[in-house]
């Protein structure tokens, strides 16, 4: 059984891959007379190739549990895809550069709860995998014109594990 290393996820690890969607280091703009604080411009959202459009969804992930084996990941050509949670609970993240996927590239991440991620356009990623419970997010990606899912099956699986999550600090 080949298993993946899991890290913590932080700006400078997954900067190859996208945005790190959080408050920690955001811009910060009082608006509302002072009553609200607004944390500015958390990522990049790109979704115009092809007449694309943003589109604003809820996506509600049904708790996985580990040891969860990683078969497949997919990547979205035309767009960014931002998860936004709507909870405080950890989730398991894992990318590949874009490009030709790269088995040896694949790797996976643990949010401390609040923390989203923006996968750049033709980033490869697995589905959500939820953790714990039944995990709502806000996710913004792009609908439009023209192919905006590639799926591409492992030669060999790889597994996420109870252990390897447990020798995270996050």
């Amino acid at each position: 059984m080949k298993t993946l290393a899991i890290e913590p996820l932080t700006k400078e690890a997954f900067a190859a891959f996208g945005d790190v969607v959080e408050l920690e280091g955001a811009k910060q703009i009082p608006i509302n007379l002072g009553t609200t604080i607004r944390y500015h411009d958390l990522a990049k959202v790109d979704v115009t190739d092809e007449n694309g459009r943003t589109l604003v969804n809820l996506f509600r992930g049904q708790p996985r549990t580990l040891p969860f084996e990683v078969k497949m990941l997919e990547r979205h050509p035309l767009g960014s895809q931002a998860f936004v949670p709507l909870n405080d609970k950890p989730y398991l993240v894992v990318v590949a550069p874009a490009g030709e996927l790269d088995p040896k590239q694949i790797r996976a991440f643990v949010t401390s709860g609040w923390q989203g991620v923006n996968y750049a356009k033709g980033v490869w990623h697995h589905p959500l995998i939820a953790l714990g419970d039944v995990s709502d997010f806000i996710v913004v990606d792009r609908g439009g014109d023209g192919l905006n899912l590639n799926e591409q099956d492992l030669a060999e699986s790889l597994w996420l594990t109870e252990d390897a999550l447990s020798a995270v600090t996050v």
